[in-house]
C-alpha cells in the first residue's frame, strides 16, 4: 500500500516504486467494463463486425472533443444516418443515400467532412479488409510516428479532398500530440482480458503506441512529474510515453486509464 500522505503529493525522490504502484492501482480501477458506459469507446462497442468497429472507432475518436455525453449522442446520430450499419452503408450506398448526411454536424466537423470520410472509407475498403493497412507504409513501419505521418498522407490521397478537412486529422510532422489518433490506435491495438480496448489489430504492437495526451492527462502527468516540457506537442507525448515505458515497456499506454481517470473522474489538476 502507498502511504496516504503520498497521495496526491508523491515524494518521488525518496519513495522509489510508489508512483508505479499507485498508477497500477488506478489502471486496475479504470480499465474495467463499467468504464465503457460513459466514455466514447462505448460507440465502437455497439458493433461486432471488425470493419464497423474500425469505422466508428475512428469516427468517434475524430469527434472526441467537448463533453463525453455530447460526443456519444452525436456518434449515435451518425450511426442512425448510416442505417445502423456503417460499413454496409459506406461500401454499398448510392449517391441519393448521401443526402441525409448533409444535416450532420459536430462543432467544426460538418457535412463536407462527413462526405469525404465516407469517400475515403469506401476507396480504402475496396482494396483492403482492415483499416490497419492505412497505417502501414509500404515495406515496413518504423514506430508510431512513421505510422501516423503515413496515415495522414494516405487519408488525403484522394484527388478531390477538401482542404478544410485536414484540420481533423493530425500528424507528428505538424508537431501535434495526435491525441485522437493515438486514442484510436489504443482502442484497436491494446489487448488484455478487461474488455475495454479491442485488440483487433496485430501488426502495430502495444509497445509502439504513444499515450493520448489530452488536457486531463497533460495536467495529471505534470503533477506527477512525468512531463517536464513547458509546451504540449508531439515531443511532449513522446516524453510522457517514454516515462510510462519505464513502468511497462510492453504496454505503456495502459496508464492512459490511470492518468485520464485521475483527471476527469477524480478531478486532479492545478488545484492539487
Amino acid at each position: 500500500m502507498i502511504p496516504k500522505n503520498l497521495i496526491p503529493n508523491f515524494d518521488l525522490q525518496n519513495q522509489p516504486g510508489a508512483l508505479q504502484q499507485f498508477l497500477d492501482a488506478k489502471v486496475a480501477q479504470y480499465n474495467r467494463p463499467d468504464f465503457i458506459e460513459n466514455d466514447p469507446i462505448v460507440i465502437p462497442h455497439l458493433f461486432n463486425r471488425k470493419q464497423d468497429v474500425e469505422i466508428m472507432g475512428f469516427w468517434t475518436a475524430t469527434l472526441a472533443w467537448g463533453q463525453r455525453v455530447t460526443i456519444i449522442k452525436k456518434c449515435k446520430e451518425l450511426i442512425t444516418l448510416m442505417d445502423g450499419a456503417p460499413y454496409d452503408f459506406i461500401v454499398n450506398h448510392q449517391e441519393p443515400d448521401l443526402k441525409k448526411l448533409l444535416s450532420f454536424k459536430h462543432r467544426t466537423f460538418n457535412d463536407i467532412d462527413t462526405l469525404y470520410f465516407i469517400a475515403f472509407f469506401r476507396q480504402h475498403y475496396e482494396r483492403f479488409e482492415s483499416l490497419e493497412d492505412a497505417f502501414i507504409p509500404a515495406g515496413s513501419m518504423d514506430g508510431a510516428e512513421d505510422a501516423l505521418n503515413h496515415f495522414r498522407s494516405y487519408f488525403f490521397s484522394l484527388p478531390d479532398f477538401p482542404h478544410r478537412t485536414k484540420k481533423h486529422v493530425s500528424s507528428p510532422s505538424q508537431k501535434s500530440t495526435c491525441k485522437r489518433l493515438n486514442m484510436f490506435l489504443r482502442w484497436m491495438v491494446r489487448r488484455d482480458n478487461n474488455g475495454v480496448d479491442f485488440g483487433i489489430w496485430n501488426r502495430i504492437k502495444p509497445a509502439d503506441l504513444i499515450c493520448p495526451l489530452d488536457l486531463h492527462v497533460d495536467r495529471v502527468s505534470r503533477k506527477l512529474l512525468l512531463i517536464t516540457r513547458k509546451q504540449t506537442d508531439w515531443q511532449t507525448a513522446l516524453q510522457l510515453t517514454q516515462k510510462l515505458r519505464e513502468f511497462d515497456p510492453l504496454d505503456p499506454v495502459k496508464y492512459d486509464f490511470a492518468l485520464f481517470g485521475l483527471g476527469i473522474e477524480e478531478r486532479w489538476g492545478p488545484q492539487f
